[in-house]
């Protein structure tokens, strides 16, 4: 295993505390095994037993699952897989975060550098992917808040796409998940490269704030602020809307800083590029309307740049669990910009449904519906020939599904049964 002494020296001798059993949980547990002989490490899933397991105090070292928040430990010191990876295989790392688009980035970044190797969030814990790695490795990390709330050391290249308010819920305030996310430039060190996006005004007044803390290289970059050489590049981008843009653009800088090729070089490997599932993705044209399914959307700034990127949306499907996110842009679009049919899903609709005006839902055609059965047809019955239906929910899915990949998909199948 390549640098097995580093990793190891990390975990031995020490009594082990797995808090969480998911995919993490388990990728931990086959490090342990695999590393140490004679590993003395208990598993605790579940809040109440991982809370009551910290509170015991006897162990070392607790290696924590990103869904676990920090609460439940109790404030005690901990660490991941991530900040272990990260410790050791930093180097080699390019991480990509950001509230919205880091799995299209990192997909991106991937697919423009020959050889690398995509793993994180994006479903692929970064230990599985150790048999792959050597010193030339590149690897290309999707990393959520939770992964870097607690590193010691980010990645050598580290992307930061927007921030806006999400996971309320795992945190005490906003200002807890932002931190969280500025890890990734926070624990750089001297040499490393650091892209933000200063078009999104929460990212560029906390990198402002946190400046004189980072000790890497900063690359601001901007789509208002291109050269002619990208402007050309960019029109090669497939995706829709100037979120995917930008992320276009970052991916490719990065692409170009790390291959040492002009950025130009990049335009056929950009246009070959398909968009990932659930993400503003073109289901079909059936009974005459065009659906879309973009249930990765889970804030309200994802639900106005899917409309504003598709340009026509006839009906346009809003909800889901309730986190206590501000919903005022959101509503604020829609007053500027009505769209004839909406469909109010669960308590996040239900709250879209009562900021909205009275007199603003007498105009379009909308219902209160939970089940996707029965809201995939009244779309359908409801949308002109030559319509456009969008699945862009700016709220979570965990009050009725699993996550957003399962939402996507039961709208899909809905779909197919017309």
């Amino acid at each position: 295993m390549f640098r097995e002494v580093q990793l190891k020296a990390l975990l031995e001798g020490k009594r082990i505390l797995i808090a969480g059993y998911g995919r993490e949980g388990r990728s931990a547990e086959s490090l342990i095994k695999r590393l140490l002989h004679r590993a003395e490490y208990t598993i605790a899933d579940g809040n109440e037993q991982i809370a009551a397991e910290s509170a015991r105090g006897c162990y070392d070292l607790i290696i924590k699952s990103p869904g676990v928040p920090m609460r439940v430990l109790g404030g005690v010191e901990c660490s991941s897989l991530t900040d272990l990876f990260l410790q050791v295989y930093g180097d080699l790392t390019i991480g990509v975060t950001g509230t919205k688009g880091k799995s299209t980035t990192a997909s991106l970044i991937h697919h423009l550098i020959p050889g690398s190797i995509l793993a994180g969030n994006i479903g692929i814990p970064l230990f599985d992917i150790l048999d792959d790695l050597h010193d030339d490795s590149i690897v290309v990390a999707e990393l959520s808040c939770h992964q870097l709330e607690n590193i010691h050391r980010a990645p050598h290249i580290a992307v930061l796409l927007n921030l806006y308010q999400e996971h309320l819920d795992h945190y005490e305030d906003y200002m807890g998940y932002k931190m969280a996310k500025m890890q990734i430039g926070l624990k750089q060190q001297a040499g490393d490269h650091f892209f933000y996006c200063t078009d999104n005004g929460e990212l560029r007044e906390m990198v402002e704030s946190c400046a004189l803390r980072v000790n890497s290289g900063l690359h601001p970059y901007s789509v208002g602020d291109i050269s002619d050489e990208e402007r050309v590049l960019l029109e090669a981008c497939p995706l829709e809307g100037e979120h995917n843009k930008s992320n276009a653009l970052v991916a490719c800088r990065v692409a170009s800083l790390v291959t040492r090729q002009p950025i130009s070089t990049f335009g056929f490997q950009l246009s070959t590029f398909h968009g990932l599932r659930h993400r503003m993705e073109k289901v079909g044209v059936y009974q005459g309307i065009t659906w879309y399914d973009d249930s990765i959307s889970t804030i309200p700034a994802a639900a106005i740049a899917a409309v504003q990127a598709l340009g026509r949306v006839d009906t346009l499907i809003l909800g889901g669990f309730d986190r206590g996110i501000d919903y005022t842009p959101l509503v604020d679009f829609l007053k500027e910009n009505p769209i004839p049919n909406l469909v109010f899903v669960g308590a996040a609709g239900r709250r879209i449904q009562q900021m909205l005006p009275t007199a603003y839902c007498l105009l379009p055609t909308h219902i209160v519906e939970d089940d996707y059965t029965k809201i995939v047809p009244w779309c359908a019955e409801h949308t002109p020939q030559g319509g456009v239906v969008l699945l862009s929910p700016a709220a979570a899915s965990y009050d009725a599904f699993k996550n957003f990949e399962v939402r996507g998909d039961f709208y899909r199948e809905q779909i197919m049964k017309l």
